[in-house]
């Protein structure tokens, strides 16, 4: 979601419009950002508890990631009935298992067994002259190595795709509920966006626990995050809404940092509550409290700004002033209360007209994209991958989430030292030479290939807490927040092709690792192609936009 989809594109965008420079000649009008940085404070006691507060629906939110351990891969092997096996309630490795199923590099087939010659074993003696080993059948049965996951209880022994479907209907939801979280927060509030979304997290996840087949637990994960992923965005919104300018990257940062906590959480439960359903109880069951916050926390003020409520607004910003102990003057209240008419929205058809006319504007819409798709594709499959790394499956998802949080400290550190551009394009290539040599490590090197691994987390992670700026930046004030929606939207794609990636492992177990390598590298090159913009004027123009990169972009010197 830092879903990517994690973020809401609208959000962002709003805290940079804010930014903008005023065209000289015209008299800016009062805005929130100049009332919170001289008078109620850009970052006080009232800001530091509305984040505080929106850590535990953004740690949440990531529950909603367990299907990682509920939906996971289990080893498993073909059920041989010849030798008493009429279940798959028995011992996976036994001391006869490769007289009865081919034996391969990580041990024995999983899904194939030596056709039957015909005669009966029994469970302690299964001797080889009653298989052909020189002909194989595909199984009819399973026997599994663990039992905490749908896939035991289901019985999806071999069918891959199928298991991780699990993971793609959980990004589709991510995608379906953007307009449906968009359109609560601006009719009924962000406040109601949060405790529905909160809401529906919790319920859809605590029915989840209690599916009888396979087919309810994938139509209630779809349920679950088409009704219930809002919650990161409207938390977000809350944090960032509210502070000054200059305080908006960190807050960013430290929302997807509590993400990241809330992933460490998951695999934390997970590792402590092995049987999957009672794990799925514990994430979402203390949901259920975070509904109080309808009567704890203030409603946003832009958006009562925006609706004309007014008389509420006007009690909200009292309140900033009288916790962070400051003031507001009457001439504040008045600008903000009674602000000039709105301007005309963009004309959309014109935009595409403008873009097509325009082969730099054509080139970012072209290009911003894949950087999108590169970014959410990694970031997740990375995390989704992480299983598979060794046996210690719940320490390796917990150090590869935790590894998150540097990474986004990272980026805050960075952006405004090297730029934006040498920020992303690092990232990008870390991420893919450590994704491409992990390809090649031997397997008995663990410690490496987890070195690596996590290296490569560590540099997309910088990379999505970078990119919401550097596209944003990129684009002009009249459309950006269209085409900022637009890269994020088609960037989904990544996140929906994620969970896939580990059913590729059958053909070579290094083809995921590859895919994240080739497409950083392909992203990290084609930031290259990008005007940097750190330290240039944010352009509110067409014009201004294709004018990045040129000394007229620059802000003046102090």
């Amino acid at each position: 979601m830092t879903e990517d989809s994690k973020i809401s594109g609208e959000s962002k965008m709003d805290s940079q419009i804010k930014t903008d420079p005023v065209k000289e000649g015209m008299e800016k009008p009062i805005d929130l950002d100049d009332v919170l940085v001289n008078e109620l404070g850009a970052f006080g006691l009232f800001q530091l508890r509305n984040i505080l507060l929106v850590a535990l629906p953004i740690i949440a939110s990531a529950f909603m990631s367990e299907y990682i351990f509920s939906a996971a891969a289990l080893p498993h092997r073909c059920q041989i009935p010849e030798c008493g096996e009429y279940g798959k309630d028995f011992k996976y490795d036994t001391e006869w298992v490769l007289d009865a199923i081919p034996a391969t590099s990580s041990g024995f087939a999983s899904c194939e067994r030596f056709a039957p010659r015909g005669g009966n074993g029994s469970l302690d003696v299964c001797p080889a002259d009653l298989f052909d080993q020189q002909n194989t059948i595909p199984c009819d049965g399973y026997v599994y190595g663990r039992d905490n996951s749908v896939v035991y209880d289901f019985d999806l022994g071999c069918q891959e795709w199928l298991r991780a479907l699990a993971g793609t209907l959980n990004s589709v939801g991510t995608l379906l509920v953007l307009p449906i979280t968009g359109y609560i927060s601006d009719k009924y509030g962000r406040r109601m966006a949060l405790v529905i979304s909160v809401f529906n997290l919790a319920l859809f996840g605590l029915i989840r626990a209690f599916s009888v087949n396979y087919a309810m637990y994938l139509a209630l994960q779809l349920l679950q995050t088409t009704l219930g992923a809002g919650t990161f965005s409207s938390s977000y919104i809350f944090a960032a809404e509210l502070v000054g300018p200059q305080y908006r990257v960190i807050t960013s940062a430290w929302s997807s940092s509590m993400f990241a906590v809330g992933q460490v959480v998951v695999g934390a439960i997970a590792w402590g509550v092995q049987p999957w359903r009672y794990m799925i109880m514990t994430l979402h069951i203390p949901c259920f409290l975070i509904i109080i916050y309808f009567w704890i926390l203030s409603e946003s003020v832009r958006w009562l700004l925006s609706k004309q409520k007014y008389a509420e607004a006007r009690a909200v910003l009292e309140k900033v002033a009288k916790v962070n102990k400051t003031y507001i003057s009457e001439k504040s209240l008045e600008g903000l209360l009674n602000p000039p008419p709105p301007p005309i929205a963009p004309d959309e058809t014109n935009m595409i007209k403008a873009i097509i006319k325009s082969p730099v504007l054509l080139r970012r819409v072209c290009t911003t994209p894949i950087w999108w798709i590169t970014t959410t594709l990694v970031y997740y499959g990375l995390s989704i991958n992480s299983a598979s790394l060794s046996d210690t499956i719940y320490l390796n998802y917990i150090l590869i989430c935790a590894i998150e949080i540097p990474g986004f400290i990272t980026a805050v550190l960075i952006l405004n030292r090297i730029g934006r551009k040498a920020t992303l394009s690092s990232g990008y290539m870390l991420s893919a030479a450590c994704n491409i040599a992990f390809a090649f490590i031997p397997t008995n090197l663990n410690v490496l290939r987890l070195i690596i691994y996590l290296l490569g987390k560590f540099g997309i992670s910088v990379v999505m807490t970078s990119m919401y700026l550097f596209t944003s930046e990129l684009y002009p004030t009249q459309y950006r927040h269209t085409l900022l929606a637009f890269s994020s939207m088609i960037g989904r794609i990544g996140s929906i092709c994620a969970p896939l990636t580990p059913a590729l492992m059958v053909y070579w177990e290094g083809i995921p690792s590859m895919i994240f390598g080739v497409m950083g590298l392909l992203s990290g090159l084609l930031v290259l192609t990008q005007p940097e913009t750190f330290g240039t004027k944010m352009p509110d123009t067409l014009a201004e936009a294709e004018a990045l990169g040129t000394p007229e972009s620059k802000l003046p010197s102090h």
